[in-house]
């Protein structure tokens, strides 16, 4: 399985099901603080953190530690998310007596970590130091190919133990992955409707019965949406000028915190089985996943035929925050042998059976050329 998790997709569930990181905490310099919020998980601290932050972050680790109870190691996470590079990990942490999993960096660096501490029943605690996904808050882990595709989901037992979200070092990275994580958020609450009209099944345990969105899930989607258009482009300049202001604290939470519980809670849609299929492409791959399934969103609104006024307002705010609309945005030749690249692609995704329909290859591909043409015509009154 590609891009999904069962290949039993069920419909019309009487069970309802939430799952949910076990602390989500944010706020300006709290990774410097991170001793104090994770000696509760025990005493035996296995840091996996991302190779640009690795020299800086081993060594502030040292001092904060000096007077600690607790004691700490750190391994460097560079590369994919593989099968051989989560041995590596194992065999360090096997021999280490680790209690407790730290992830400091990115999506990838903390679907490693979440392996390792699922497969040594041990504590979890994500610190990610961008908001370019919803990753940080679910029990999944994506992994990909030596060649780097992704190739497999990977469900946890549990979620996160705590996400810790210093924001000040979101304030500080490039404004792309901020952006980026808005077109991954703007895609929960389109995909969580697809989702609860069909009553298809969420990411709650899904290896165990199909179970469909609880209400709390649905609100969760809604309110990241609106927190979207209220605060994203505010958000996306004071991120341009390394400022933290109210604005972009709300869009980390809801790239966040929003995001992950609605995805993993509602369900994934249109948006993401076509924003994933672009990599399919080597020009795709060069995309990040956000900027995708951006445009993924803009597809899924063709498909299930929403009002001229809603997807108005959608390319809209994708152009002001300065998220993909067409192809000439996702650097992708818009060929006839492209377009069906994808599209045969985006079908080996289960999320297509939340959509009240079934959709054919080029039933796909001239929803692409459709929200191509819709982007293009957009851009060009601007």
């Amino acid at each position: 399985m590609i891009y999904g998790v069962s290949d039993k997709m069920s419909r019309n569930t009487n069970y309802r099901a939430w799952g949910s990181v076990g602390h989500y905490l944010q706020g300006p310099g709290l990774l410097e603080e991170i001793e104090s919020y994770t000696s509760g998980f025990g005493t035996k601290h296995f840091y996996i953190i991302d190779v640009f932050f690795f020299d800086t972050w081993t060594q502030k680790l040292a001092e904060i530690y000096e007077n600690s109870k607790s004691t700490f190691q750190s391994a460097v996470f560079e590369g994919e998310v593989t099968r051989s590079k989560i041995r590596e990990f194992q065999e360090q942490a096997v021999g280490s007596d680790i209690d407790t999993v730290i992830a400091i960096g990115g999506g990838k660096s903390i679907d490693v970590a979440k392996v390792i501490a699922a497969n040594q029943e041990c504590s979890l605690v994500v610190c990610p130091t961008i908001a370019s996904t919803d990753a940080p808050t679910s029990a999944m882990s994506i992994l990909y190919s030596e060649e780097g595709k992704m190739n497999e989901i990977m469900l946890h037992k549990k979620n996160p133990d705590l996400v810790l979200v210093d924001s000040k070092m979101i304030a500080n990275a490039p404004v792309r992955f901020l952006v980026a994580g808005i077109g991954d958020a703007l895609s929960t609450y389109f995909e969580g409707l697809s989702n609860v009209q069909t009553q298809h099944e969420n990411y709650v345990w899904c290896d165990k019965k199909p179970f469909v969105s609880t209400l709390s899930g649905r609100a969760v989607a809604k309110e990241c949406f609106d927190t979207l258009m209220a605060d994203g482009i505010q958000a996306k300049l004071a991120c341009e000028r390394h400022i933290l202001v109210p604005a972009l604290e709300n869009i980390i939470e809801s790239n966040i915190l929003m995001s992950g519980l609605g995805f993993e809670n509602v369900g994934c849609s249109v948006a993401h089985a076509i924003g994933n299929a672009i990599t399919v492409l080597p020009e795709g791959e060069r995309m990040m996943h956000g900027e995708r399934v951006g445009f993924g969103v803009v597809c899924q609104m063709i498909a299930e035929h929403y009002n001229q006024e809603m997807i108005d307002q959608v390319l809209s705010f994708c152009v002001d925050v300065g998220l993909p609309v067409c192809f000439h945005d996702l650097q992708i030749e818009p060929s006839e042998g492209n377009l069906h690249l994808i599209a045969r692609e985006s079908l080996e995704a289960v999320s297509w059976q939340a959509c009240s329909r079934t959709y054919g290859e080029e039933d796909i591909v001239q929803i692409m050329r459709m929200a191509d043409a819709l982007g293009c015509s957009y851009l060009s009154k601007k």
